[in-house]
């Protein structure tokens, strides 16, 4: 393993199994779903529930690319270390410094609305008091140990699957029996009497597709995790044969028992669809409930951030891709520097927030989600190069092998390439396919500069 073997010794296995299956849950289920899915509805009403289900097949096919290296080799760096083993040291460079910016950009975002949250309960408190002090909060969980990051990410998870469960057992109450009802049955016409199932055609449903992938941005967390986790080769199967299972029930489920429940049409324009449901169903406080829920939600996202650009800067520094002062661990064995640096820049974020123009903000967000495919990109390519470079006999020992392979890495890279396609055609996203490139480049200097 040379240079990153330092990866498994010093880092410290905190992380049980019931921390990496919720951890898992939490990265497949993200604010998109209570924040942002009536905006993926309008695109392509009903037939929202065909892209989820093209979308998490080519997830989970991207998540078992990913784990038949973390399971063989559990390295925290994950991806990027993959990348600089098998496909290079610039390609290790360019995916851990864009997964880290990618997370940075994601927590600048995330942290912005802790403050608009926090306001709905608190309108005099300002936005950049509530945001530092959930930056100063996660920054220290994430300082002590790799156990509390667990603990706090199992307990962020939990409160929004109790949530999605809530609202598919009141919606199927009332779809069944009508309960904030009157009695009355609500059944199953609203899925295709606005317009029929697909009203927006096979444009709307394909459009929608860039959404949705955006919406899974996260669940690669998993193959961060096996560095730290007390049984890689029993926790880390087991979370991603579940993630295919866990898209099925919580996104397809939920967000069809809203379209079922409400012309989808109409969704967003009244309000949360979640609470529209609870408050229906007769629970009182519904909107505080639903608040709570997407406050904690944003805090997961913010402390996955945190852990991920850490555990990625850590790993640069071990590849000799990052400065050589990342690659020390405080007494608790976490990447403590690593860590106060991606603190630091979100810190600026907190600052940014008033400075810089929206569209300026926009323009960076859009290099964040080309990260999330560059990112997908590199595990099917990493994988590929990875499975060539093995004996047919350490094939045979390989206990997590990708189905049908390599079918499904052509497929998803396929799938991945038609995403990048018709980002071109969603106006606010076309930027990307402009500013990434300059980005790479950007990257590619600095890694020259950086070897001379």
């Amino acid at each position: 393993m040379g240079k990153n073997s330092r990866e498994t010794e010093e880092l410290q296995r905190g992380l049980s199994n019931r921390h990496i299956q919720l951890i898992a849950l939490g990265g497949a289920i993200g604010v998109g779903l209570f924040y942002g899915s009536s905006s993926t509805i309008q695109m392509a009403g009903p037939s929202i529930l065909i892209a989820y289900l093209i979308g998490g097949i080519v997830i989970f096919t991207i998540m078992r690319a990913l784990g038949e290296m973390a399971v063989a080799e559990p390295v925290s760096g994950s991806f990027s270390s993959y990348a600089n083993r098998y496909l290079g040291p610039f390609a290790g460079y360019l995916t851990g410094w864009t997964y880290w910016f990618m997370w940075v950009v994601v927590g600048m975002a995330e942290i912005t609305v802790v403050g608009v949250y926090v306001n709905y309960w608190y309108p005099d408190i300002p936005q950049w008091v509530s945001a530092l002090v959930a930056l100063v909060i996660i920054t220290g969980v994430n300082l002590l140990n790799v156990k509390a990051f667990g603990e706090f990410e199992f307990w962020f998870a939990m409160i929004k699957v109790v949530a999605i469960i809530g609202l598919i057992i009141g919606g199927l109450g009332m779809i069944f029996f009508g309960i904030g009802n009157g009695g009355e049955a609500i059944g199953f016409e609203n899925l295709w009497i606005h317009g029929g199932f697909m009203p927006n055609g096979i444009e709307g449903l394909l459009l929608s597709l860039v959404m949705v992938m955006f919406s899974f941005g996260g669940v690669e967390l998993i193959g961060i995790t096996a560095g730290e986790a007390e049984n890689p080769k029993k926790s880390i199967p087991s979370a991603i044969n579940n993630v295919i299972w866990r898209i099925l029930i919580f996104y397809i489920g939920s967000l069809g028992i809203m379209m079922i429940l409400y012309p989808w049409n109409k969704i967003g324009t009244e309000g949360s669809p979640f609470v529209l449901v609870f408050d229906q169903i007769g629970i009182p406080g519904a909107a505080h409930i639903i608040n709570f829920v997407v406050l904690t939600a944003a805090l997961s996202a913010f402390n996955s951030g945190m852990f991920s650009t850490g555990r990625m800067l850590y790993n640069l520094a071990l590849q000799n891709n990052g400065p050589k002062y990342f690659g020390k661990l405080n007494k608790n064995n976490t990447p403590s520097r690593a860590i106060l640096f991606s603190s630091m820049f979100l810190l600026v974020a907190v600052v940014l927030n008033y400075f810089v123009p929206e569209k300026v903000f926009l323009y960076i967000s859009s290099v964040a989600i080309v990260a999330v495919v560059t990112s997908w990109t590199i595990i099917l390519l990493t994988q590929m190069k990875f499975r060539k470079s093995k004996t047919s006999e350490e094939k045979k020992q390989l206990s997590f092998r990708m189905p049908f392979f390599p079918y499904t890495s052509y497929f998803a890279l396929a799938f991945l390439a038609l995403i990048i396609v018709l980002m071109a055609y969603i106006e606010g996203m076309r930027a990307a396919i402009f500013v990434a490139p300059v980005w790479f480049v950007i990257l590619y200097i600095g890694y020259r500069l950086k070897r001379k």
